[in-house]
């Protein structure tokens, strides 16, 4: 009975990877910015994540600091650990001014930090951002050949494991001044995914207890015998 309660087994596992998944998709439906995992299975069943960079819904705020990336791309951010990125434009000033995202951290433009020290704040879709008309830095929106290699840090951030250099313009800049991309899950499709899964997991949870009771049965009818 060992193979056959293998493959329940690693039924089961899979399952569960998937609803965690899922589960880590819906804590996050309401993270700007947000990309989803899509899990896959290698030849001895080890979960591998990829995550999928695509749009997500940009919802309107008129919000004149909440900025979206209408295509590809990613914003830079100046965190403790080194640069970042991110698609999270929900942004505002710190006391000094300095452009910064939802933890405190800078913004990053083609001049560094942004600052902003004025009152009427434009930015066109070039990612260009003029303060009383007067044009003083523009969103540094870079992208990367391989996104396999970023990796999420938190929510909404990501880390880039290679290369800096490997930083590059998108094709198309298309910024999005007040609004804001939201997370690119549909959450009724994720519940009944879950659903689902939840139930595909309960049937592999049975056969392996079915498995269990014959194995039991088994030993003690061969004790009977002798």
């Amino acid at each position: 009975m060992i193979l056959q309660m293998t493959r329940p087994v690693q039924g089961g596992l899979r399952q569960e990877r998937i609803l965690e998944a899922t589960s880590n998709h819906l804590a996050n439906a309401d993270t700007v910015g947000f990309k989803k995992d899509v899990v896959s299975f290698d030849k001895i069943f080890k979960a591998q994540l990829n995550t999928d960079f695509s749009q997500g819904h940009l919802k309107t705020t008129d919000n004149k600091l909440d900025v979206a990336i209408g295509d590809e791309g990613f914003f830079k951010i100046n965190t403790p650990d080194g640069v970042q990125y991110t698609r999270d434009g929900n942004f505002n000033l710190n006391t000094q001014g300095v452009l910064v995202n939802q933890h405190g951290y800078p913004v990053q433009g083609t001049n560094g930090d942004i600052t902003i020290n004025g009152q009427r704040v434009d930015i066109n879709e070039a990612g260009e951002i003029r303060v009383d008309e007067v044009l003083v830095d523009t969103f540094d929106v870079v992208t990367f050949e391989d996104l396999t290699k970023l990796d999420k840090k938190g929510g909404d951030l990501f880390i880039y494991n290679g290369d800096p250099a490997d930083e590059q313009q998108p094709q198309r800049i298309s910024i999005k001044q007040g609004a804001l991309e939201s997370a690119n899950i549909s959450v009724v499709d994720e519940m009944v995914g879950m659903v689902d899964h939840h139930r595909m997991y309960e049937t592999y949870q049975k056969m392996m207890q079915t498995f269990d009771e014959v194995d039991g049965k088994t030993v003690n009818e061969v004790g009977k015998l002798q």
